[in-house]
């Protein structure tokens, strides 16, 4: 089963320590005895000191020394408060990473600030795994150079790849946008079929040098070779599994982010059609046919720019989205090899994490 077989759908806190304001209290004067001692008589006895006299003698010592310690404080430029309370007010807690409580079904997962180039998250970002439907998008890369938007195409004789009912009838003739938006929101095998056959002739004449009857998947290599994806190769132009073992295409969420990042820059217009809910194409004698889109983390994901889904046996649930995560803030997030519904969970966590990673707040 594949997407495109559901049921058609017509401070930190700084703390900070000053010493206080108040005035020290000042040292004790000198003691002076303004009347001359008078020497006593031999025979007279030396009178006795009062236990009060004394008293106040002791105070005056005290507060001598204790005056002192506290001007030397001062001087020194240290606060006469204790170790353990100055390590306690200097303690200023870490801020947590939004990622770091993050747990993925995916098996590799990776999101990238495009507007900084910075990795935000990486799971096994460069584990080469099968990448199903996320192929649309070079294939639509591919067919816009071959196809302009408003070329006609007639829908021929045709069987779907994946056996699933067909859903755009022969002789219908649709313009090549439409045939795009349908077979990326639907994520449609059959759309993908009958674009790679309308733009095989016009993509050799294009590139001479690509293989007969393999135009269109030598040129979708092509593209991910110029954009340095090392891990990333198409064996067919819809990513369907090719046998038991054999995926139709592999790449890792690396290339995959990479390869999102460069089609939302360079076509929007086109891949932002993948942001809706639902559409409906038309044909040109006025039959509709209505996409639901596979992605069913859509609704939670804030500033969508584009979006594509990919499920096959080999692959796993797969989802790659690129979002404005704030102003002028792309991000792109991929999971790869994750369940079939597992995917929009992670995908939402990521989403989530992305988020408040940035500091934005909506």
């Amino acid at each position: 089963m594949t997407d495109d077989q559901k049921a058609p759908q017509d401070t930190k806190p700084e703390a900070a320590h000053a010493l206080g304001s108040g005035s020290l209290p000042p040292t004790s004067p000198e003691l002076h005895l303004e009347q001359p001692i008078a020497l006593l008589p031999e025979h007279a006895s030396a009178p006795r000191l009062s236990l009060q006299y004394l008293s106040g003698a002791a105070a005056l010592v005290l507060v001598f020394f204790a005056s002192a310690s506290l001007t030397v404080a001062y001087l020194s430029g240290t606060n006469p408060v204790s170790a353990a309370s100055q390590t306690a007010g200097a303690a200023i807690p870490a801020k947590e990473d939004p990622f770091s409580t993050v747990s993925l079904i995916a098996q590799s997962a990776y999101v990238l600030d495009l507007a900084t180039g910075k990795v935000l998250y990486s799971k096994n970002s460069d584990a080469q795994l099968p990448l199903a439907s996320l192929i649309k998008v070079p294939l639509v890369l591919t067919v816009l150079e071959a196809l302009p938007p408003d070329h006609i195409i007639t829908i021929p004789p045709h069987t779907t790849p994946d056996g699933a009912a067909v859903r755009l009838p022969a002789g219908l003739q649709f313009s090549t946008q439409e045939l795009i938006n349908f077979t990326l929101v639907a994520s449609s095998n059959e759309g993908a079929e009958i674009l790679s056959t309308a733009a095989e002739r016009a993509m050799l004449s294009k590139y001479p040098q690509a293989t007969p009857d393999k135009a269109v998947l030598w040129r979708m290599n092509d593209i991910a070779k110029g954009l340095g994806l090392v891990h990333m190769f198409f064996l067919n132009t819809n990513g369907l599994d090719m046998s038991d073992t054999q995926a139709g295409a592999y790449g890792s969420a690396r290339d995959v982010a990479v390869l999102f990042g460069h089609a939302a820059s360079t076509a929007p217009e086109i891949f932002g059609q993948t942001s809706r809910d639902t559409l409906k194409i038309r044909a040109a004698t006025g039959e509709t046919v209505t996409a639901a889109n596979t992605d069913e983390a859509l609704p939670a994901i804030p500033g969508i720019i584009m979006g594509k889904t990919g499920y096959t046996s080999l692959a796993g649930g797969n989802l790659a989205v690129v979002f404005e995560a704030g102003p002028a803030h792309p991000i792109v997030a991929v999971v790869l090899h994750s369940s079939q519904n597992g995917r929009f969970e992670d995908i939402k966590k990521l989403v989530e994490a992305a988020v408040a990673s940035i500091g934005f707040t909506r």
